[in-house]
């Protein structure tokens, strides 16, 4: 079975494509790290369709705010892909519908495997523009690597511990079995 962790980087942020549309946002990055493979793949925009194939071939695919975000941001560079019938697993989407409110992945990280993010989509888009893709690339492979180790924990366990705005660790039952 073949297993894909994704997450994608854009070129643009939300107030300069006036609204919230990520198909707007244009795709710099996407990374993937595939189980049969045990390694990422790094895709460009220039790569997009290759990315989005193999996103189509695998068994399961697996992000953090992916439907609403990722594949919303590839939609222009498959317009004729209808990305709901790919099989995905979304992780904020799954946890939403316990708690009724989101999670960043930072909180998940650093709650449930003492980890944090190593940047921001912010900083992304800015090193992007100053043409500093391999900081973009490393970037999303991290967030990839975050995704993957998340999913896996919450897997193996039943759960995974967040942050409340407060500061205390709770817990939040998932079943991804």
């Amino acid at each position: 079975m073949n297993i894909v962790y994704f997450d994608v980087e854009t070129q643009k942020l939300f107030h300069e494509v006036g609204g919230r549309d990520a198909s707007k946002l244009l795709l710099a990055c996407g990374v993937t790290w595939s189980t049969v493979r045990s390694d990422f793949a790094v895709y460009w925009e220039k790569d997009a369709p290759a990315l989005v194939a193999e996103l189509k071939a695998a068994d399961r695919v697996i992000g953090f705010n992916s439907i609403g975000f990722d594949y919303e941001v590839l939609k222009p560079y498959a317009p004729n892909e209808n990305f709901r019938t790919f099989r995905s697993t979304d992780m904020l989407q799954d946890i939403y519908r316990t708690l009724n409110f989101r999670l960043s992945l930072d909180s998940i990280a650093r709650a449930t495997l003492g980890t944090t993010k190593t940047a921001d989509g912010v900083q992304s888009v800015e090193w992007f523009r100053m043409g500093e893709l391999d900081k973009v690339a490393e970037y999303c492979k991290s967030d990839v690597d975050i995704t993957r180790r998340v999913y896996e924990f919450g897997r193996d366990n039943g759960f995974v511990n967040y942050y409340s705005k407060l500061g205390s660790k709770l817990k939040v039952v998932v079943n991804w079995k």
